[in-house]
């Protein structure tokens, strides 16, 4: 047996401490190691970072021809595509022009108004509101117990079936505002002039006018597209949140869901945003009055109407590639973190039958997939959710003579191009930052394929 001097039991003491710090270090790094692993990766800035030739594909070079084809077939000036593959990116490409007078061409980072589909990010809005339990979908919008109980609302209200409508009416249009007098979101003209205003009404005094008048149904008894019925949901979302419409959604939607690039769009060429597209008519469309009754004649994509005071009913600009990523965060899917409960995103694609709005969406039809499309003067777009999780967007700066109907076209268009197409997309990610080897868009990687679109804006 061997006996240690003192001097050895200190010696062999030391060491043994040593060792212990040293494992220590060992453990933690290597558990540091393993959290930075575990960390998400980096999502990117999409609209500054995405170019055309990151999508360049020689495989793909029909598809894109195949746009091409489409966009001479309607003499649309540009327009911007975006596939999503089960929450992932994979393909971002703008055509044509974005200014043909400045020779900006189209790019993925481009910005264009998208109409109606605006519908679905003020659901989204009311959807987490209702989570945060700051209303519920069966409250009532107007009346004493209304959440647009306002005294002046109240006395305006010459129907008192209003006092019937709920939230959920006003998401799936069965609020009982029909056609008879026109869409009070696009007759400003006539509604001066008919209640002798020298300047557009604001979304306070146009609810005061629109609730002198009879409805056209008892609310939830039938159905009628309305945008003045998502007006008031941009309304409801103030009174509710205590903050503006669009500061609301952003603040709380869309940069949580990491769309940094999406606002409220203006009237004019001269208020675009710096990275917004132009919007074009056809050649053959006339000039029409302004809408403010100024005298002026203008190009009805820029004055015909008021693109702002849509609010949450259309006014919405964004790029196709950030379009997709709000949707990816609406979806349900775990690939990309939701802003909203899987309950509220159970509610918005609930499908009942195809005379059924769904909460925002157009319509929900789990055996061909989700639908949002959207129309105004100088664009058109459309959201088409694939039930094999595959999504593909595309939005246009040009008006056709088919007006809201052209997404019906652009629909053939997407189930035409997924049965060539899917199957040789490239597997990627272009919502993340990714090492470059794992960026290949020479051939490389191959992935597994895995109406009412007749609104009026």
């Amino acid at each position: 047996m061997i006996r240690l001097t003192e001097e050895g039991k200190k010696f062999f003491g030391t060491i043994a401490a040593a060792m212990a710090i040293v494992i220590a270090i060992i453990a933690i790094t290597s558990f540091s190691k393993g959290s930075e692993k575990q960390k998400p990766p980096k999502q990117v800035d999409l609209n500054n970072v995405l170019t055309n030739e990151m999508s360049d594909t020689s495989s793909l070079e029909k598809l894109d021809k195949a746009i091409l084809n489409y966009m001479a077939e309607w003499n649309l000036q540009g327009t911007s595509l975006a596939i999503m593959r089960n929450d992932s990116l994979v393909y971002a490409k703008g055509y044509g022009w974005a200014d043909k007078a400045k020779d900006q061409k189209m790019g993925p980072g481009n910005i264009l108004r998208v109409a109606s589909v605006s519908k679905l990010i003020t659901a989204a809005g009311i959807m987490l509101l209702q989570e945060r339990g700051m209303l519920d979908l069966s409250g009532k919008v107007f009346g004493d117990e209304g959440i647009l109980n306002d005294s002046t609302f109240t006395q305006a209200i010459k129907d008192k079936n209003c006092l019937k409508i709920t939230v959920e009416d006003l998401l799936r249009h069965k609020g009982g505002f029909n056609g008879r007098y026109g869409d009070p979101m696009f007759s400003t003209r006539t509604i001066m002039l008919q209640n002798h205003l020298s300047t557009p009404p604001d979304h306070e005094t146009l609810v005061k006018i629109v609730l002198k008048r009879p409805l056209g149904f008892v609310p939830g008894t039938s159905q009628y597209y309305s945008n003045f019925g998502y007006l008031l949901l941009s309304m409801i979302i103030e009174k509710v949140s205590g903050m503006d419409y669009e500061r609301f959604i952003q603040d709380n939607i869309l940069l949580p869901a990491g769309c940094t690039d999406m606002h409220i769009g203006n009237n004019y060429y001269a208020d675009k945003y710096k990275n917004e597209s132009r919007y074009y008519m056809q050649s053959n469309d006339e000039k029409v009055d302004e809408y403010n009754n100024s005298g002026k004649r203008v190009e009805r994509c820029y004055g015909g109407n008021d693109i702002r005071a849509l609010a949450g009913a259309g006014a919405w600009v964004t790029s196709a590639p950030e379009l997709a990523k709000f949707v990816a965060a609406i979806d349900g899917r775990d690939e990309f973190p939701d802003v909203l409960s899987p309950e509220s995103v159970k509610a918005m694609t609930e499908y009942f039958d195809e005379e059924t709005y769904s909460l925002g969406w157009n319509d929900t039809n789990p055996e061909i997939g989700w639908t949002r499309t959207g129309t105004l003067s100088g664009t058109s777009a459309l959201i088409k959710y694939f039930p094999d999780g595959e999504c593909w967007i595309l939005i246009s700066n040009t008006s056709t003579w088919k007006g809201p109907t052209q997404t019906k076209y652009t629909s053939t268009l997407f189930s035409n191009l997924r049965s060539r197409f899917s199957d040789i997309i490239p597997h990627r990610n272009f919502f993340y930052e990714e090492e470059p080897e794992d960026i290949d868009t020479k051939d490389k990687g191959k992935d597994k394929k895995k109406n009412k679109d007749n609104e009026e804006d």
